[in-house]
């Protein structure tokens, strides 16, 4: 599970599979990263000490149910019926139950823990669980409202379930931070074409190839091209029209949740213009966060605030 807070997703994947401070998986609360949602460091510094268990304790719920749903050899079948134990194993707990299956016995533990101190809700847990089983699959999608409709739930309700640990629940907020996670799933995508299209993952909507003259088997050959770099240009202004949309969050919440989320938006759209400096050339390459890119999200972080008068 993108962020210095609201980022993390189920499927984002914008650092490669580490961190902005380089870790993999790391079970360290100063500066965990999330596998599949890198580049933005959960439980980190600026997240309360209080609060870095539940933080911690939803990471390893997502990245368990995202190594079951993606590592590995076993069949889109073993994945599924899996994740159902594992789905089953959620409803346990969260009705007040121990965990049953040894295996997952430590995740469980802990998440059972955050459950009861922070009365975490259930539905965005087990929306979490239905995109890693989508996800089993490599489904492509047809158009955008597809796509839209996995991050609903394999991207927004991780910043809800944040939003809810820092009390924060009105609807203007999780609009704002729906639009922020969608934002920051589609850049995860968009960055990693190199490595999820030889895997047989496509999240470019197929309408939108198409538009560009393109289909699924000329996208997979990680060739740049003229269409594909206009597809790519087209895909990013939506992106950073999602995260513009959800920044204002950002600098109307107090304290360290809200310099974490400043922190969150600037790095997606520092990845964005990374990808527009390589002329939109994601298919054989992809950009990347960098410890010498730390000092300008600090200082574009920083800027917002004065910067910022948003509604």
């Amino acid at each position: 599970m993108p962020a210095p807070a609201l980022g993390v997703t189920a499927r984002g994947r914008p650092g490669g599979r580490q961190g902005l401070g380089g870790q993999r998986r790391g079970d360290n609360s100063r500066a965990v990263s999330v596998e599949h949602y890198e580049n933005f460091p959960v439980a980190s510094l600026l997240c309360p000490p209080a609060l870095r268990p539940a933080v911690k304790a939803l990471y390893h719920f997502a990245r368990t149910a995202d190594d079951l749903a993606d590592e590995g050899e076993a069949s889109p079948g073993v994945r599924r019926s899996d994740l159902q134990r594992y789905r089953q194993e959620l409803i346990r707990v969260h009705g007040g139950l121990p965990p049953a299956e040894d295996r997952w016995r430590g995740v469980f533990t802990a998440l059972a823990t955050a459950i009861d101190r922070h009365g975490l809700p259930a539905q965005p847990l087990l929306d979490l669980l239905d995109a890693f089983e989508q996800d089993a699959g490599n489904p492509v999608y047809p158009d955008r409202a597809a796509l839209l409709d996995y991050c609903r739930r394999s991207a927004n309700p991780v910043g809800r379930l944040l939003l809810h640990l820092y009390g924060v629940d009105d609807a203007r907020s999780l609009a704002q931070s729906d639009a922020i996670c969608t934002a920051l799933q589609l850049i995860n995508f968009w960055q990693d074409f190199s490595r999820d299209h030889p895997k047989g993952r496509c999240y470019i909507p197929l309408e939108d190839a198409r538009r560009h003259g393109l289909d699924e088997q000329r996208l997979c050959s990680l060739t740049d091209t003229p269409a594909t770099q206009a597809l790519t240009a087209e895909l990013v202004a939506w992106a950073r029209g999602l995260m513009i949309q959800g920044q204002p969050l950002a600098l109307r919440l107090d304290g360290r949740i809200g310099w974490e989320l400043r922190l969150v938006v600037q790095g997606g759209l520092r990845i964005l213009e990374k990808i527009e400096a390589m002329q939109f050339r994601t298919l054989a390459a992809r950009p990347r966060l960098h410890a010498w890119d730390v000092p300008v999200l600090l200082g574009r972080a920083a800027l917002m605030r004065a910067a910022g008068d948003a509604p």
